[in-house]
């Protein structure tokens, strides 16, 4: 029969139609499965420049300005601590000048050692200050006045409070002479840097001398100097 060769003929046209397309198909999958490829390779470029932009914000200028204030502020409130915390010498307490004799209270009362008379000086007006030796005279039962000679300790400042109190201290001789000697029964006391004083009665009885005027080894101390 003739009819096979025609047959097979078409069969094998077919076949190839058939293999030509399965081809193609596949030629149009391996286009498609190569997209994806394309977009891989693209990513690493992506997150380098994310990278790169996450980078900058960090070191940006505007970020560290920023630190830098906030330090700076920080150091302008210190500085400022610091100012406020000098109190100079009346220990925060403000010193409206030199104490005046009006707005002192002064007692004298006899000292721990013989022949010494303790002065005391408490301030009853807004803080003030004092500094230096205060003048002292001493009047006897006769109606003599002499003064106290300054002792060789150097004065310093003493700042007083409202309500506050300092001494210093006159040295008087003792009299072991057995009689009764130069009878003292009145001390008058002049603050450092004031001209008005202030009369205290007290007893002392010290040793006949040859009438000098710096009187029988009678001294004063600065104010505020010495155990207080």
């Amino acid at each position: 029969m003739h009819v096979q060769p025609k047959l097979t003929k078409k069969l094998t046209l077919a076949a190839v139609a058939v293999l030509a397309g399965l081809t193609l198909t596949a030629c149009q999958g391996s286009d498609t499965d190569a997209a994806p490829s394309q977009d891989t390779a693209s990513s690493p470029a992506s997150e380098n420049s994310a990278a790169s932009s996450g980078s900058t914000g960090g070191n940006g200028s505007t970020g560290s300005t920023g630190g830098t204030a906030k330090d700076n502020g920080g150091n302008g409130d210190d500085s400022g601590d610091d100012s406020g915390s000098d109190k100079g010498s009346g220990g925060g307490r403000i010193n409206t000048g030199p104490c005046q004799t009006a707005n002192l209270t002064i007692t004298a009362a006899h000292g721990m050692a013989e022949g010494d008379v303790l002065v005391s000086l408490k301030n009853n007006s807004d803080a003030c200050s004092l500094k230096g030796f205060p003048g002292v005279d001493l009047n006897t039962s006769d109606g003599d006045t002499f003064s106290a000679a300054r002792s060789a300790n150097t004065p310093q400042e003493v700042v007083l409070g409202g309500g506050e109190t300092t001494r210093f201290t006159l040295h008087t001789p003792p009299n072991n002479t057995g009689g009764t000697g130069l009878r003292i029964v009145s001390i008058v006391v002049t603050p450092p840097n004031e001209t008005h004083s202030k009369t205290l009665r007290i007893g002392l009885s010290l040793p006949v001398t040859d009438g000098s005027d710096s009187g029988p080894g009678v001294t004063v101390e600065p104010v505020g100097y010495g155990k207080q």
